[in-house]
């Protein structure tokens, strides 16, 4: 057949598409006219006599005979050879035999295995290997080794009450109380890797705290708790995704060691690792939920766990060919049983010690020593309680009630620093120690001087203090003696308060 493209000064053409090549040849074969054939088929008759020029040119170098190629010997033009949708594995290996790469094949498929782009193989090639060929011979290499070579799975299997996994979905419209309108909730699924028993829960947003309990309720929903769960890199279980040591949420990682259980997050963009999951979600909304809408959120939740127990669980699997429910009683005795107390949800949040060794916490103060006075410490709220932790080891420092009243100050006094206030009183007790008349006395020094005086008082209780002890150390004295310094003694005093006293006054 006559193609115009593989002769000399088809550069030049205005290229039709395959359809109008074959009306306008089959058109000159018939000798129509330049003009009709415009008027037939819309093509410029400039680019009609080209076409005729080459086809003239391609019958005239020829040798022999010349029969039309695109038209049979009924007139009839032939249909056009379909396209190649698949490509055979011999034209594969002969294609990839003949490329620049094929040196490098083997260090090439190695860094296909390890996920990377044509752009890096190419110019690894270059710095490492001096590779002379372009990027575009490395790309179409490596896209054939992709297309010959795809990606292959394990098949994980896993013992009973050894692994669930958890993740969010979305769940059926439902009337937002706030707004009045339908908006889809967020579908939490938890799903037992072994028996595919799956527990459902909607809720309107989820939290640190939310994402925990709806952990706990799916634990107490199975009456056990698994070893492992395995869950997706979201902010309220993974602070900071890492192959080996990611940093999980404080909450949620509390929650964990109250259950003791073991947090396995699958690598990011790697959701083949909870495909148990991912599937039970697509389940719940292409079976359960598709089409609904709910009214409430716990009409759906009253929905949800309806046709779990009397459609879901009593499916036969599509993998392992049992029922969901008969394989559930076979896992459920190798969960671990629930703790005897449930978790304790709390909120922390970090504060800084104040000068007064206490941090603020919803307009309360609590002591935080030990921790220094300026540094930053983990406080953990919980209902009745508050934790203080350090922030690094998140040791327990201090634990406090909760106080309900705004402006509480929860400081023992022995960590308080001096306060004149406090002094007097303990100047006071001093005096009550020695004796009522002491007491009586500082007390009336008080009263009447005031808080600047309290250092008065307690000379005077310790003078008072030091008299008695003396007093009782010394031998038997002659009775006119022991009175006259009896007298002696406690007018001493007397004038000089006397004299202190008119000398402020002046």
């Amino acid at each position: 057949m006559f193609d115009p493209f593989s002769q000399q000064g088809a550069g030049e053409l205005n290229v039709l598409k395959r359809h109008l090549q074959s009306t306008v040849l089959t058109l000159l074969d018939r000798n129509t006219s330049q003009r009709e054939i415009h008027r037939l088929t819309g093509v410029d008759r400039k680019t009609i006599r080209r076409y005729q020029a080459l086809r003239a040119g391609a019958e005239a170098n020829s040798p022999g005979e010349v029969t039309t190629g695109s038209v049979s010997a009924d007139g009839q033009i032939p249909p056009p050879r379909p396209p190649a949708f698949g490509t055979s594995e011999a034209t594969v290996t002969s294609s990839l035999a003949r490329s620049a790469c094929e040196a490098h094949r083997t260090w090439i498929e190695e860094q296909v295995r390890l996920k990377r782009n044509a752009q890096a193989i190419y110019q690894d090639l270059v710095d490492q290997f001096g590779f002379p060929s372009s990027y575009q011979s490395v790309k179409r290499f490596v896209r054939r080794l992709r297309h010959a070579d795809p990606e292959q799975f394990d098949r994980l299997e896993f013992l009973p009450g050894e692994e669930a996994q958890v993740d969010y979905g979305e769940g059926a419209p439902t009337v937002d109380p706030k707004s009045g309108r339908y908006r889809r909730p967020r579908l939490f699924v938890m799903t037992l890797r072994y028996s595919r028993r799956s527990f459902r829960r909607v809720v309107w947003k989820s939290s640190q705290q939310v994402w925990a309990q709806l952990h706990e309720e799916a634990f107490r929903y199975f009456g056990g708790v698994p070893s492992y769960v395995v869950l997706d890199n979201l902010k309220e279980g993974v602070l900071k995704p890492d192959l080996y040591e990611p940093q999980l949420n404080p909450i949620y990682s509390a929650m964990l060691a109250h259950y003791a259980v073991v947090a396995d997050p699958a690598r990011v963009a790697d959701p083949n690792r909870k495909g148990c999951v991912e599937n039970a979600i697509q389940h719940t909304q292409g079976t359960a939920l598709a089409g609904r809408r709910f009214e409430t959120l716990e009409a759906q939740n009253e929905f949800l766990r309806h046709w779990e127990e009397n459609w879901a669980s009593k499916r036969i699997h599509g993998s392992t060919r049992r029922q969901v429910e008969a394989m559930f009683q076979e896992e459920k005795p190798h969960l671990r049983p629930l703790p005897v107390a449930p978790f304790r949800i709390f909120t922390e949040v970090v504060r800084t010690v104040c000068d007064d060794t206490t941090v603020r916490v919803d307009n309360s103060y609590y002591a935080a020593r030990p921790a220094p006075i300026g540094s930053q410490v983990v406080v953990r709220i919980y209902t009745t309680t508050i934790e203080i932790r350090d922030r690094h080891t998140r040791a327990l420092l201090r634990v406090h009630s909760r106080m309900a009243h705004p402006g509480s100050v929860v400081l023992p006094t022995s960590e308080r620093p001096f306060n004149p206030s406090r002094q007097t009183a303990v100047l006071l007790a001093s005096a009550e120690r020695i004796g009522p008349q002491t007491r009586a006395l500082c007390q009336q020094v008080f009263d009447t001087e005031g808080r600047p005086d309290s250092a008065r008082c307690g000379a005077l209780s310790g003078w008072a203090g030091s008299i008695r002890r003396g007093w009782s150390s010394r031998p038997a004295r002659t009775p006119s003696t022991t009175a006259s310094t009896a007298t002696s003694t406690c007018v001493r005093p007397s004038s000089g308060c006397s004299n202190r006293r008119s000398s402020r006054l002046e």
